[in-house]
């Protein structure tokens, strides 16, 4: 007799919420989970090639408009959605709600991951899956990826990097989720030798703005952190005028 079908509610956006999305829906029978829903906030910066909304609505899947409509399900997976849920959203999902978090975790929490790793001088990286709680990526991890961060490495490689981490940790690990395959490891646990630090988007242009008395090498590493495509690059102010500085060539 056929197990009974789970469902399941993916909030989500950015090019790495499409591509996790996408697996989700060409897994989704042979799973036996069903996606009762999604909700996405549209993200023009990245083109128009990650359209959540249309994958969904392609798919037959609800688009929800709010969290406050989330419909009861088994499992809520979250994929840089940008808002934080409230207990009575992450009450939704009966068995677990998760989260998929491109930083290594207790380490960085929050936002601009990649670019402080990349300042702090660090030299691994990560991606982990973790309980969602109410805090701000807080909650007991599940899954986790590493790897080496490359010298002299750009804020896209690390991207890049953990993007494709990601995605291979999000496949591997979905029939573990749904199955309950896994063990929690309370963050709490990791602090002492790990360290833990919580980042908000804001820090992102403090972090831009560079002071040309530093040394070379901090110079450099706020360069390379903060040298994103298709955003504001990093600058300094001589006399009233902004100056910026390219990205590698």
């Amino acid at each position: 007799m056929q197990a009974t079908r789970k469902s399941l509610v993916f909030l989500g956006s950015k090019p790495i919420g499409y591509a996790c999305l996408e697996y989700l829906l060409h897994e989704r029978h042979s799973l036996n989970v069903e996606v009762a829903g999604i909700l996405t906030q549209a993200r023009t910066e990245f083109g128009l090639s990650h359209d959540l909304t249309g994958l969904a609505v392609a798919a037959g899947i609800p688009v929800i408009s709010s969290l406050d409509e989330l419909p009861p399900c088994d499992f809520i997976y979250s994929v840089q959605y940008h808002r934080i849920l409230k207990q009575q959203h992450i009450n939704k999902g009966r068995v677990i709600a998760v989260n998929l978090h491109m930083a290594p975790l207790p380490e960085y929490r929050g936002s601009n991951q990649f670019s402080f790793a990349i300042i702090d001088g660090k030299h691994e990286f990560g991606t982990t899956i973790h309980r969602i709680d109410t805090g701000i990526d807080h909650g007991d991890i599940l899954f986790e990826r590493r790897f080496p961060i490359p010298d002299d490495c750009w804020i896209e490689d690390l991207y890049q990097l953990t993007y494709d981490a990601s995605l291979a940790l999000f496949k591997e690990s979905l029939p573990k989720v749904l199955s309950g395959d896994y063990m929690l490891t309370p963050q709490s646990a990791l602090i002492e030798n790990r360290g833990t630090s919580l980042h908000f988007r804001k820090e992102i242009s403090a972090l831009k703005q560079i002071d040309l008395s530093w040394s070379e090498d901090k110079i450099s590493r706020h360069i390379r952190a903060t040298s994103m495509p298709g955003f504001e690059p990093p600058y300094t102010i001589l006399g009233d005028k902004k100056i910026y500085f390219s990205s590698k060539q």
